[in-house]
C-alpha cells in the first residue's frame, strides 16, 4: 500500500509541475495562454492535497500539538493521550465524511461542470468523501495500535 501511494503522489505531483510549466511556457514564452489549463489543473491538485492527508494519516505522521504529551512521562499515558486525542479525531473525521458524501451526492446529482472544458466538477468534489472516508479507516487503526500499546505497557509493569 505505501507503494501504490508513493506512486500515485509522485504522479500527481508530475503532473501538476507539468502542467504548470506548460502553462508557464505558453503564456510567457509563446504569449498565447492556454484556456482551460486551470480546469485540468484543478484535479490533480485536490486530489494531491486530498490524497497527501490521507498519507500522512496512514503513516501517522500528521502535525499534532500535543502540549500535554510534554507533561506525561509515561509511556502508557502518552499512549492512553493519543488515542484519547484519535478517538475525537476520528469522530469529527465522521461527521464530516457524512458532510462530505453529501456535498458529493449533491454535485452528482446537480452535474456542475468547469466553466471552460465542461469536466464534471464530482471528480474533484468525491475527493473530499474518499480521503476522509481512508483518513477515519487509518484514524481506526491508529486507535487500535495505541489501546494495545496502553494494555501491552499495562501488563507489562504489573509482570514486572
Amino acid at each position: 500500500m505505501a507503494r501504490i501511494a508513493k506512486i500515485t503522489l509522485a504522479l500527481l505531483l508530475l503532473s501538476i509541475a507539468g502542467l504548470q510549466f506548460i502553462q508557464v511556457i505558453t503564456r510567457y514564452v509563446f504569449e498565447i495562454p492556454m484556456m482551460g489549463l486551470q480546469d485540468i489543473l484543478i484535479y490533480p491538485v485536490i486530489w494531491l492535497y486530498i490524497l497527501g492527508s490521507v498519507n500522512a494519516s496512514r503513516e501517522d505522521t500528521q502535525i499534532r500539538a500535543n502540549v500535554l504529551e510534554i507533561f506525561l512521562h509515561a509511556e502508557r499515558a502518552k499512549q492512553l493521550q493519543l488515542a484519547i486525542a484519535d478517538l475525537i479525531s476520528l469522530a469529527i473525521g465522521l461527521w464530516l465524511t457524512y458532510w462530505a458524501w453529501n456535498f458529493a451526492e449533491y454535485s452528482f446529482l446537480v452535474g456542475k461542470e468547469s466553466p471552460i472544458l465542461y469536466i464534471p466538477t464530482f471528480y474533484a468534489d468525491v475527493a473530499l468523501f474518499i480521503g476522509l472516508s481512508l483518513m477515519c479507516l487509518f484514524t481506526s487503526v491508529n486507535i487500535l495500535k495505541r489501546l494495545k500499546g496502553v494494555f501491552s505497557t499495562k501488563i507489562r509493569t504489573e509482570n514486572a
